[in-house]
């Protein structure tokens, strides 16, 4: 073992010059340089770089002299351009020169001087230690495979035998030090020791003090070299770094941000392990430990040595400030400053809470998603609420957001993770990280509402803590919840600010399910002093006790914060939106619109929303609220579905383009589309749209029969383009239409609910049938004939009616015998959404001659079909060629083929059957309850409600109809309404509509309609 403690040589000036001419050649000026066990000396040479003269220390054995020459030669030989000490050979061509001198013999070494300054004397930049830790890696990198055996030597300053310095603690004088020094060497002993020997052990250089480090003199900040080797072992590979970062962070303001480019450096050129990072922080200590007890144990001995006492004090500065930081917190920066997790798993558990966040209970007993947000003025520092509460005045805060919250509608208060914040005021902000700073950023997820609010863990989990703080601006009631759910490593959610009544109710080692209540939000005189709300966070730190769980954190430090304590806004289901908008506010769009855009175009709702994304059955608008869709049936497996997206994309990254050219996707489509249709419907074309499909129906009825006649129902719509307007009496017939055209013949609506009350019920069916018979008699006597006659097989914006058993058999049977086509237009109605059958007409037990499609059939993307016989797609080949652009391209297809495969591989149909009647049945009973329901109606998740002020004489509930479309709307349920007299409540929800959804669906309703009713 090295005797640290065996006096240093004292050679004079001249006996040094002297060995540097006599024994290795050299002349020139000498001066001393410091040196803590040998005695050193530089040789200044006229017109050379110099030399550094090394006496040995006496005590040093000389395997040990001998491993410092073979490691030098080692880096001369592998690793050339590194900057560190070369040596030049004595005259007799050894390394090491063995000399004559009071105290000797000694050993003598002479290596080149080394160009630059120390960093002890520069500006340690951020760039600079990065450049340090980069050139270590590289010197560590080198000594790969470098052994020795005199590198096999016990030192104190070996860092894994720092638990020694227990021994030396006697010599710490004060009471306080020695207590702190105490502090490091328990946890060293108990939580580090046992893990070092798992780690990698190589020759590392050991010393890369500020004064052994060399930066170039440029001002550049560059490492440009690094000397003495004397303190050289086998020992740990991290040790290599911890020594650096112990010396080169001292007296600066952020030491462990300084390490993190050190250990960032290190890493990028030589990779570390995760476990060696995870000791890093308690390794930097332990060397300062060692080095403030050595120093101490030889104050009496070599009491005029600077170089032991040169970093004394601010070794105890930097001991004292690495007490006060949490090993977690540094550790986090540290790893993650290597690419890391900054806690094993975390960013695992982040991605799973992500992925899973559809299916968490709601933390609320509304869903946060639902109910209409808005932020908390916390980042405006001159916000009265703010103010308020920074001075410790809640009742004030809470008034001013009460206040705020009825005049802006909001129903839910947000405080965002991550916000900059000057509320909070008192001493325990500030920062243990950065000297000189405070800590700012918010680190939970805030919710306001008012005290006695009930919160629900979206998780099962156990309770690990609960437990009070009493500070002023504290969390008050604080909860400590774990939860380990499969497929994801543990993580912790903490509740702050409750009330004290889960004190008595909950204790560690209690199991909550799902929906469990957890606590209720506490007053200001329970809750640590604020505006009632609950401090929601997470940390994938689970060892953290729930008062170390940061809830404010630096700013600079973010990015690890989010990843030590993420953001909880997934596993409290409220949407990014409610953070950030984006584009345009709604009433510059509406201006625009009204600018730029057709006037005579639509808007939905009396206070319009901007919707910007869709989820399933949810719409989500620019402020993060989430509406479930009961009304848009063009995304028939919901919005944004996965497998179609997915299509989409694949599809859209090989090859887009048209029919012209042969593709498998067309083919392949036409044959799964034609296989859900009757045998007879085999021949199949493609659009984009539900008026182009019915544009080219038109072509075809037309081109086979020789007639422009046709037969439609009394309010249907068929299209956008002039020559469906002419068949949509639902637009011909009211403002800007220009009436019936002759070629057109109208009958009336099949409706049973309003059939005449004299015509019996088994007669309904061919009464209504009796009037397409009179239109075809009125052709006769006009010397026509029907071309087609055409209708929805449930007629939509008619109101949802479901046409009478037996209507359409005998109706097609006139129409055909009268010579004319029969049209079924499923553009609204099929693709399995009436459940029992794919195609609405197959519940009438008929076969059309040509059957169209458009909206559901791509989910959202623009597509469009006819299906026809064989008969009537051969009279169509008439010479003229029929082309669309892009109507049958392999994107299309592919997204059509994606709908059908989910339709069938998820049982949509069986889906849509059995939510049906789950929801005519809900319906029935609330009907029960209003008399101004007159009819409920439906099959599957195609389904009418039909208001009227009067059962007997049918009068229409058109104002409470819109004013229950409205109403539903403010409660975040889409419908639409519909009819002559928009009093049917349309609802035509995605086909994935779950259960949860239906009931959510009918207590909005129920609420809805009490609403509305007590208002008559």
């Amino acid at each position: 073992m090295t005797d640290l403690t065996h006096p240093a040589p004292s050679l004079s000036l001249a006996e040094a010059q002297a060995i540097a001419r006599d024994f290795f050649g050299v002349e020139g000026g000498i001066s001393p340089l410091a040196s803590e066990r040998d005695q050193n000396f530089r040789i200044i040479v006229h017109g050379e770089s110099g030399f550094v003269l090394k006496i040995v220390n006496a005590s040093e054995p000389q395997e040990q002299s001998d491993f410092q020459t073979a490691l030098l030669d080692h880096l001369a030989q592998h690793a050339p351009g590194l900057s560190v000490p070369r040596l030049r050979r004595a005259r007799d061509g050894q390394a090491l020169a063995v000399v004559e001198a009071q105290g000797g013999p000694f050993r003598a070494r002479m290596v080149e001087w080394q160009l630059g300054e120390p960093l002890a004397k520069a500006e340690r930049t951020l760039e600079t230690l990065g450049d340090l830790g980069r050139v270590l890696g590289d010197l560590d990198r080198a000594m790969q495979g470098f052994i020795h055996p005199g590198a096999l030597r016990s030192f104190e300053w070996d860092i894994r035998t720092a638990g020694e310095a227990r021994q030396r603690l006697g010599f710490v004088t004060d009471p306080e030090k020695r207590a702190l020094l105490t502090r490091f060497l328990d946890r060293f002993d108990a939580k580090v020791a046992p893990r070092l020997p798992g780690l990698r052990a190589a020759v590392i250089h050991n010393d890369a003090n500020d004064w052994n480090v060399l930066v170039d003199a440029d001002g550049s900040g560059r490492v440009a070299g690094l000397i003495d080797f004397g303190d050289a072992l086998h020992s740990l590979l991290i040790a290599e770094v911890a020594v650096a970062c112990a010396y080169s962070i001292l007296d600066l303001d952020d030491p462990i941000g300084a390490a993190a480019a050190i250990v960032a450096g290190f890493h990028g050129a030589y990779p570390l392990q995760e476990q060696e990072i995870d000791v890093l922080f308690d390794l930097i200590a332990m060397r300062l430990v060692i080095s403030v007890t050595m120093s101490a144990q030889r104050h009496d001995k070599i009491a005029d040595n600077p170089y032991l006492s040169v970093s004394e004090a601010p070794a105890w500065a930097l001991l004292q400030r690495l007490d006060a930081i949490n090993p977690v917190f540094a550790t986090a920066i540290l790893r993650q400053a290597c690419g890391f997790d900054a806690a094993p798993g975390s960013r695992a558990a982040i991605g799973w809470i992500r992925a899973e966040a559809k299916g968490l209970h709601s933390v609320l007993s509304q869903h946060p998603a639902r109910m209409r947000k808005g932020l908390v003025p916390y980042g405006d520092p001159a916000n009265p609420m703010t103010v308020a509460s920074a001075t410790e005045e809640p009742e004030k805060a809470t008034a001013w957001w009460d206040e705020h919250c009825a005049r802006e509608g909001i129903d839910l208060g947000i405080g965002p993770w991550g916000e900059e914040r000057t509320v909070y005021t008192s001493p325990m902000f500030e920062s243990r990280l950065v000297a000189g700073t405070r800590r700012t950023r918010h680190l939970g997820l805030d919710l306001f509402l008012p005290a006695g609010t009930k919160l629900f863990t979206p998780l099962a989990a156990s309770v690990k803590e609960v437990v009070i703080e009493t500070e002023a601006l504290g969390y008050g009631c604080l909860i400590k919840l774990e939860h380990a759910p499969e497929g994801c490593p543990p993580f912790v959610s903490l509740w702050g600010h409750l009330a004290h009544e889960a004190v008595g109710r909950l204790k560690p080692g209690d199991r909550l399910e799902a929906g469990d209540l957890v606590g209720e939000m506490g007053a200001p005189a329970e809750n640590g002093g604020w505006a009632p709300h609950l401090h929601l966070q997470l940390s994938t730190a689970t060892g953290l006790t729930a008062t170390e769980i940061l809830g404010v954190g630096e700013a600079p430090y973010l990015p690890v914060w989010a990843e030590l304590f993420p953001d909880p806004a997934d596993f409290a289901g409220v949407p990014p939106e409610t953070f950030h908008q984006t584009g345009r506010s709604r009433e510059a769009i509406v201006a625009e619109r009204k600018r730029g855009l057709l006037p005579n175009l639509s808007i939905s709702y009396e206070e319009p929303i901007k919707f910007v994304r869709g989820d399933g059955v949810w719409l989500i608008d620019d402020r993060g609220r989430a509406y479930l869709d009961c009304f848009n049936n063009v995304c028939h497996l919901g919005h944004a579905h996965p497998d179609v997206v997915e299509a989409l994309a694949r599809q859209a990254g090989i090859l887009n383009t048209n029919t012209r050219y042969l593709h498998d996707n067309i083919v392949e489509y036409a044959e799964r589309l034609t296989a859900t249709l009757p045998d007879d419907l085999t021949v199949a074309s493609f659009a984009c749209t539900g008026s182009e499909a019915n544009s080219l129906m038109l072509r075809m009825a037309r081109t086979h029969t020789g007639r422009d006649e046709a037969i439609v129902l009394d309010w249907a719509y068929h299209g956008t383009t002039q020559a469906l307007i002419d068949l949509s009496p639902y637009k011909y017939k009211r403002k800007g239409g220009e009436g019936r055209k002759a070629h057109v013949f109208e009958a009336a609506i099949p409706d049973s609910y309003r059939a005449p009350v004299d015509w019996p019920v088994a007669e309904i069916a061919s009464r209504y049938a009796e009037r397409v018979a009179d239109e075809i008699a009125e052709m006769k006597r006009q010397g026509r004939a029907p071309g087609l006659f055409m209708a929805e097989s449930i007629p939509s914006v008619a109101g949802q009616v479901f046409l009478p058993e037996g209507y359409l058999k005998e109706v097609y049977a006139m129409v055909r015998a009268a010579g004319g086509l029969c049209v079924a237009d499923e553009v609204q109605v099929g693709f399995g959404r009436v459940g029992s059958h794919w195609w609405a007409f197959e519940l009438q037990d008929v076969v059309p001659d040509i059957v169209t499609m458009g909206k559901p059939i791509g989910n959202g993307h623009p597509m469009a079909a006819v299906v026809t016989t064989k008969e009537v797609a051969a009279s169509f080949n008439n010479g003229m060629e029929y082309f669309n652009t892009f109507g049958g391209n392999p994107v299309s297809c592919a997204v059509g083929l994606a709908v059908l495969d989910v339709i069938e591989r998820d049982g949509l149909r069986a889906n849509a059957l059995a939510m049906g009647d789950y929801l005519l049945a809900r319906f029935r009973k609330l009907q029960e309850r209003h008399e101004i329901i007159g009819d409920v109606r439906g099959q599957g998740l195609f389904l009418g409600i039909e208001l009227v002020t009067d059962r007997k004489t049918k009068a229409p509930a058109t104002e409470f109809a819109r004013a229950v479309n409205n109403g539903a709307r403010r409660r975040g349920v889409l419908m639409g309404t519909e009819g002559p007299h928009d009093n049917v409540l349309k609802l035509r929800p995605p086909m994935i509509f779950a259960k949860a959804d239906a009931d959510l669906l009918m207590e909005v309703l129920e609420e809805t309609f009490d609403e509305v009713a007590a208002r008559q």
